[in-house]
């Protein structure tokens, strides 16, 4: 899907910008091509539910570090 726009006679090249940058984010094409960029292999939910529970956990120690300023 490619967007293509001409300029209006008055309008500012950072309109332009605006408007062109506006609909491509509307039409979702950006996300849509950061969505494939990698392949990831499917995996179950229990996996997902472990690797989030460890990321909360670790995510938490690094904050208590902070909080204690060790880090």
């Amino acid at each position: 899907m490619i967007q293509t726009y001409r300029k209006d006679t008055k309008e500012s090249l950072e309109n332009m910008l605006r408007r062109f940058n506006r609909k491509v984010q509307q039409s979702g094409v950006i996300l849509e091509a950061k969505q494939t960029q990698y392949f990831s292999k499917p995996i179950s939910k229990i996996e997902r539910r472990r690797k989030a529970i460890i990321r909360r956990e670790r995510k938490a120690i690094k904050m208590q570090k902070i909080k204690l300023g060790q880090q």
